[in-house]
């Protein structure tokens, strides 16, 4: 009889988190007990879903994700006619926005260097917004494909990504691969992502970003490093790999379970 594989989908790149808390008592939880193996798309998120679900850490194997077309240096910049940080994400709680804008308004840099976000604000940035006196220094640019998040990429004087949890962190990644310099949070998976090529702050601590976002404006030889670092950083990261590694894992699978094998992703 021909051996079957059921795939179940149980990782989220944005807040494995808080999404445990609303699956908890769901068919995932139910499907751990027959799965032979899991996958995470970092180490990070691998011990996660570990601990979460009670598998033995050797049973869940690390994916990784990957960047590729359009995201490069090559190709245009999108050029506003003044320099500009970009974060590019959703508004939810965990992305840390609030912050973020309140580490903008104390930089010292915002009459020089301004704040382009992807998305519509919400109420609560709007208010963050108009209290700071941020409305001729900070940009909502709504929706955009990955044809103009490149651009808007490779236009940016550094890319900030204050994130308080992540599964994995692909804007930061994204970034490095066009050439923008990173600031991004010391928390969850985002250090394994960047690596050196990143300025790294405690995403609770608005000075601690405020000062990073200083150094990545005002100092050159920085901005630089990085630019440098992070390109080397993104040639790590590919979707070729992470199909490979995820092959491997059905393969894995299939060879050592019966018919009634599963593979929790």
């Amino acid at each position: 009889m021909a051996q079957a594989i059921c795939v179940y989908v149980a990782r989220s790149e944005s807040s494995l988190r808080v999404r445990k808390l609303k699956c908890a008592e769901t068919s995932v939880l139910s499907a751990r007990d027959k799965a032979s193996l899991s996958s995470g798309v970092s180490e990070y998120s691998r011990r996660e879903i570990a601990s979460w679900a009670g598998m033995d850490e050797q049973r869940v194997i690390n994916v990784g994700n990957g960047v590729g077309d359009p995201f490069s240096v090559d190709g245009p910049r999108h050029e506003p006619g003044y320099p500009y940080l970009l974060y590019v994400g959703s508004h939810k709680p965990h992305k840390n926005l609030p912050r973020l804008l309140r580490a903008y308004a104390i930089s010292g840099i915002c009459q020089d260097v301004r704040l382009v976000m992807t998305g519509i604000p919400s109420r609560e940035l709007s208010v963050i917004v108009d209290e700071s006196r941020l409305s001729g220094s900070v940009s909502f640019v709504g929706t955009a494909n990955n044809e103009a998040l490149a651009q808007l990429y490779r236009g940016a004087l550094g890319f900030v990504f204050p994130s308080l949890y992540e599964g994995f962190g692909l804007p930061p990644l994204e970034a490095m691969a066009c050439g923008a310099p990173v600031l991004t949070s010391n928390v969850c998976s985002l250090p394994e992502v960047v690596g050196d090529a990143g300025i790294l702050v405690n995403p609770m601590n608005v000075e601690e970003i405020a000062v990073g976002i200083r150094t990545l404006v005002e100092d050159s030889d920085t901005r630089a490093k990085l630019r440098e670092n992070g390109l080397l950083r993104a040639t790590r990261f590919s979707w070729t790999e992470t199909a490979r590694k995820t092959a491997e894992v059905l393969r894995m699978a299939l060879a050592n379970q019966t018919s009634s094998s599963r593979v929790l992703f």
